[in-house]
């Protein structure tokens, strides 16, 4: 079963461990979350618990969302997540979800969305190696030949070209939890996790934690 939460990315730092070793980790703010719906096998066809975090103003927010964050209540939420096949034991609607959630060595998967670069060429975006510099050298920082005169005539749908790099829904799976801190809804998880500062980010226990 699943457990899990949702937090903003404050930014990185390091600790020390109690062996005195320097560990990166990344701090993650998670004020309690509110459960916002339970959805069962019965009257949805799965399990799952619907999280709203980060508070927004009424005028924010329309009609069927005021009156659906009404029945938890609480106030409109900027970001809404469901965790599939979660936890529900006691968990009911109105209830917060926090940091407490987790301990000091739980092995979890984080998601967030990655730094948007812009329009990249293939080079950056792809990895793909450049042409000569010099020697009466055209071709630099090019894609390449592709499609060919003869044979197959056109360029095969899939191929690595130049276009919009980041911004993709990225997940770093097996992280540790290396603190948490309950007084300041602080989650430190070591190693870098995907997101700009401020971002959404989602915390849930690693699907392959065996593995580790």
């Amino acid at each position: 079963m699943t457990k899990g939460i949702l937090g903003k990315k404050v930014g990185m730092t390091q600790i020390f461990s109690e062996s005195g070793e320097l560990v990166p980790v990344t701090v993650i703010e998670a004020v309690p979350n509110v459960v916002l719906q339970v959805k069962t096998v019965e009257t949805d066809g799965y399990n799952a618990v619907q999280l709203g975090f980060d508070d927004k103003r009424e005028v924010l927010s329309n009609k069927p969302a005021q009156g659906h964050v009404k029945k938890a209540n609480t106030t409109p939420k900027r970001f809404i997540k469901e965790l599939r096949d979660a936890e529900l034991g006691d968990v009911e609607v109105g209830n917060e979800i926090t940091v407490a959630t987790f301990a000091e060595g739980d092995i979890v998967d984080v998601t967030g969305t990655s730094k948007g670069k812009g329009f990249q060429g293939v080079i950056k975006r792809h990895g793909q190696s450049r042409g000569p510099e010099t020697h009466g050298s055209r071709y630099h920082r090019r894609p390449g030949s592709m499609g060919g005169a003869s044979d197959p005539s056109r360029v095969f749908p899939g191929k690595k070209l130049a276009g919009r790099m980041g911004g993709d829904t990225v997940t770093v799976q097996n992280l540790e939890i290396v603190r948490v801190d309950t007084d300041r809804n602080v989650l430190l998880i070591k190693g870098n996790v995907p997101g700009s500062k401020k971002s959404l980010i989602q915390i849930q226990s690693a699907l392959k934690a065996g593995n580790k």
